[in-house]
């Protein structure tokens, strides 16, 4: 496949934009990626190609990855809202999610990822529940993800769980043609008993997997540890061995420097940074500039939908880098071109990912996206990252394509039907909180 004509964005520097470039992409992998006057001969030659895309007037960048959701937590989306995090969570959602069945997940999970893949969304990681389920709608829908059977309690419950995890990575690490992999995923340290946290630091040891887990999402959170074990949630992560693995944590939001500085002792991971959902349930702001100035690699999360009513990375891409813009009093602390990278390259690496996808570079996966600036709110271009930041909404993206597949063609789903997955979910999420409601009696 030839991609040509387009602005093309490689996300390896600000200073690496293209504006006649070309991207060609062989078996799923690409070979060449930047101006047309660089590209391999054999290439540009006709019939190399099986398919070319007229990418003119288009800005051409890798997939975006979500760092950080719940991914069929979309059944939930406007269900409780304007509440608190605890208090959501205890009276709302938590009740809720007892009801939920494999097959919530499955549809829960297509919907989720069509939404994804219609925004540009072309990674997502994923904390929840039947994950088995999560990954046969991710195989069928085409999309890239790392799911995690999210991992709560003590005990045999505890056991249960982990051994859902086990299943899950014996069956799907490496499946769909090697578009899923899996971490294990204990919820939080104040969900997870800290001896519970030094059986999953050996278990990811021993299977040779990452950790996904929340951290100092709330001041709540926080006081709670701190009176329970007289430590902060980062301090509790450290102890238990967690850092010595790559560690992907959600939110960070209430972070001392002496956290971070136990944090950045991890080989890998980053923080998946989730500003909407923060902001929503007034956990607070991030102190991202803190964490890139640690060396921490910074992503972007959507969380659920049940939380930030949506999962597409755009708003999150502006409210990141204006809340740095204001946190900092300085408008060029956190540029556009931050924004962006945090959302292609930054994310890969928060992942473990940086090798396969997150930026066009020869021999990475095809995760591309195309975003169509003839569209009034995006016209003129002066500055392409500007423009991706500040003004790119979902329905600006165009063409999507994971490991060379086109999977959303002029702005329409291919790998699945979108109809009756909207049909499907609906008809699970009413169901859904009629058996919860059954359960309260």
């Amino acid at each position: 496949m030839l991609i040509r004509g387009g602005t093309v964005i490689t996300m390896t520097g600000p200073e690496a934009v293209y504006p006649d470039g070309v991207v060609a992409v062989e078996d799923g992998v690409i070979r060449y990626a930047g101006p047309r006057s660089g590209a391999p001969s054999e290439v540009l030659a006709p019939g190399w190609a099986g398919r070319e895309i007229d990418a003119t007037g288009r800005l051409v960048l890798p997939g975006l990855v979500n760092t950080h959701t719940h991914a069929a937590m979309v059944l939930l989306r406007g269900y409780a809202d304007d509440m608190r995090l605890m208090e959501w969570l205890q009276t709302k959602i938590w009740p809720v999610e007892a009801a939920l069945t494999p097959e919530d997940i499955y549809w829960g999970t297509a919907l989720a990822a069509a939404e994804s893949l219609l925004a540009g969304v072309t990674t997502f990681n994923d904390m929840y529940i039947f994950e088995e389920e999560a990954a046969r709608a991710v195989e069928a829908l085409g999309i890239r993800a790392v799911l995690c059977r999210g991992i709560i309690g003590s005990g045999p419950d505890f056991q249960s769980r982990v051994e859902e995890a086990r299943a899950l990575l014996e069956r799907w690490h490496g499946g769909a043609g090697g578009r899923i992999t899996t971490l294990l995923a204990p919820h939080a340290p104040y969900t997870v008993p800290p001896a519970e946290l030094e059986t999953i630091a050996g278990l990811a040891a021993d299977w040779g997997v990452g950790i996904h887990i929340h951290l100092a999402e709330t001041r709540d959170e926080i006081e709670i540890l701190r009176k329970q074990y007289g430590k902060s949630p980062f301090e509790i992560a450290h102890e238990a061995g967690l850092t010595r693995h790559l560690v992907v944590a959600a939110h960070c939001v209430h972070a001392t420097d002496r956290d971070i500085e136990l944090f950045a002792q991890a080989p890998g991971g980053g923080v998946a940074h989730c500003p909407v959902s923060n902001l929503k349930l007034a956990c607070g702001v991030a102190p991202i500039l803190k964490w890139k100035a640690a060396g921490v690699s910074v992503g972007l999360g959507t969380d659920g939908a049940a939380s930030a009513n949506q999962l597409s990375l755009w708003g999150e891409m502006r409210l990141m880098a204006l809340l740095q813009k204001n946190a900092s009093g300085d408008p060029a602390a956190f540029t556009a071109y931050d924004a962006v990278y945090a959302a292609t390259a930054g994310g890969a690496a928060v992942l473990g990912l940086q090798d396969r996808i997150g930026t066009l570079e020869p021999g990475k996966r095809a995760d591309i996206i195309l975003v169509n600036t003839s569209r009034p709110s995006l016209t003129p271009v002066h500055d392409p990252f500007s423009t991706l930041a500040y003004s790119t909404n979902p329905g600006d993206v165009e063409t999507v394509l994971v490991d060379g597949r086109v999977v959303v063609e002029e702005g329409r789903l291919v790998t699945g039907d979108l109809a009756e997955i909207v049909a499907k979910a609906r008809e699970q999420a009413r169901a859904l909180l009629a058996r919860a409601a059954a359960a309260r009696g």
